[in-house]
């Protein structure tokens, strides 16, 4: 099983990066610093955790003034690149929110190197109006990384993030920075609007559908954004929004046969198994067909919740078939615990259940 990612912040990571800090800043006490991180229930904290405490640490021991700690950080952070060094900017979200300019200045270098999409909500959430104007004057920035910070940084329900309830119940303001980032020449920040996007649409659905229509056809670049920023809808066989892509979803039926075999039908939790589908479209003109497979999990609760899976996306002539096989491996994940009980697996064509069948999942010995 591989490491999780708290465990990059370990002594070795720290110790190196207080060295490299000492040499930038004569008065840093490097193992007064590295200490200070891994004292008490620092095993027990997870990644962001971990992140705010070192954040934190760096406010003892740099020096006390906001513009030459950051002077500090500057002085290293061209040799601090990448996930780990997330500190950098949450040291700005920590220490830096009464100093409005200074602070929007780091955040702008840090995400260059690291990312800022974490920090920059702390203040979002103090001032919306005002971190909004900022985020307009990012996306015109000519760096790829800074431009994703405008959209990325924005999204109402980032991932680890702290949410943004203001742009939840509306989300005008963020819709204005996707606007102009949706044509980006950059697939990191157009991955971002659409990602931005499909949070939105999952509490307006029909603000996104609307602009789709808008936006569809602008340009390849766009309608690439608008296929992703929809993949929510399109999987909750939203009738525009599967009209809106090409697939048919009402009407007469879409399959003229359809199965699905799970094999084998009883496994313990851990264990894997095979899925073996087949599909034959109905005859006549040519269907786009979405094919997924959807679980309906087994809660603690004893309830369910069918999760979709997607195994195809393709356009299959009329009376054409569609067949394929798919591992299922029924690990426990950090977003997903498995119970015992029957599971059933549906077949599912653009929002269509055309052929089931069930496990029994158990506990292992």
């Amino acid at each position: 099983m591989a490491e999780p990612w708290k465990a990059m912040y370990d002594e070795a990571f720290l110790r190196g990066f207080g060295e490299r800090v000492r040499s930038a800043y004569g008065g840093f006490d490097a193992d007064a610093f590295v200490a200070a991180v891994t004292s008490g229930e620092w095993g027990g904290l997870e990644l962001k955790a971990r992140t705010r405490r070192i954040a934190e640490a760096l406010g003892k021991y740099l020096p006390p003034r906001y513009e030459d700690a950051l002077g500090v950080l500057y002085a290293v952070d061209e040799d601090c690149v990448g996930f780990p060094y997330l500190f950098f900017p949450d040291f700005v979200a920590v220490h830096g929110r009464g100093e409005w300019d200074r602070s929007m200045k780091a955040l702008e270098r840090f995400t260059r190197r690291s990312s800022s999409e974490f920090a920059v909500r702390a203040f979002i959430i103090d001032d919306p109006e005002r971190a909004m104007v900022q985020m307009m004057a990012w996306t015109r920035h000519e760096d790829e990384n800074v431009r994703r910070l405008a959209s990325e940084g924005c999204r109402p329900r980032l991932p680890w993030g702290e949410s943004l309830p203001m742009f939840k119940r509306d989300p005008t303001p963020v819709l204005a920075v996707l606007e102009r980032l949706k044509d980006d020449p950059s697939p990191y920040v157009r991955r971002s609007v659409s990602n931005n996007l499909n949070d939105i649409a999952k509490d307006h659905p029909e603000v996104v559908l609307e602009l789709a229509e808008r936006w569809k056809g602008a340009s390849e670049r766009t309608d690439w954004i608008l296929r992703r920023g929809c993949r929510t809808l399109v999987r909750k066989a939203e009738p525009k929004a599967l009209e809106l892509f090409g697939y048919e979803s009402c009407g007469a039926p879409l399959v003229s046969s359809a199965s699905l075999i799970a094999s084998p039908s009883t496994l313990a939790i851990g264990d894997s198994c095979e899925l073996r589908y087949e599909l034959d479209a109905r005859e006549g003109k040519p269907l786009r067909a979405r094919v997924e497979y959807g679980i309906y999990f087994v809660k603690a609760s004893g309830r369910t919740s069918r999760k979709l899976f997607l195994l195809s996306d393709r356009t299959v002539q009329g009376g054409g078939r569609i067949a394929g096989e798919r591992t299922h491996d029924w690990s426990d994940l950090t977003v997903r615990r498995h119970y015992p009980g029957e599971h059933r697996i549906a077949l599912v064509v653009n929002g269509q259940e055309v052929a089931d069948t069930a496990i029994m999942l158990e506990r292992r010995e």
